[in-house]
């Protein structure tokens, strides 16, 4: 990986490693927009202030925008996650493999 790629993904992973940032974008991953109190609602335990902060900073990096019925992913952010759907079913494997060990 060049050193510009390695630039790339540290930025990006900054960005989602903030808190709940991912899980704002996982909630709007139907496509569905979302108002502010329900965005709210289907992340689950945030803060007004919190989600406040998490928009502006995903809108900023271009993945997510509001448009007349509330917050949408954009064009970049549904291919982000697409690419963390991937990722959705390493973690029900993996999820398993944990439960055994407990066993």
């Amino acid at each position: 990986m060049s050193s510009k790629e390695t630039a790339a993904v540290s930025q990006l992973l900054s960005l989602l490693e903030s808190r709940y940032a991912m899980r704002v974008l996982w909630a709007l991953k139907d496509g569905h927009p979302q108002t502010f109190r329900l965005l709210q609602d289907s992340v689950g335990g945030i803060t007004p202030n919190t989600l406040n902060t998490r928009i502006k900073e995903l809108r900023a990096a271009g993945l997510m925008g509001h448009g007349d019925e509330g917050y949408i992913v954009t064009a970049a952010g549904a291919d982000l996650l697409k690419r963390m759907n991937e990722m959705s079913a390493f973690a029900s494997r993996w999820a398993v493999t944990q439960a055994k060990k407990k066993l």
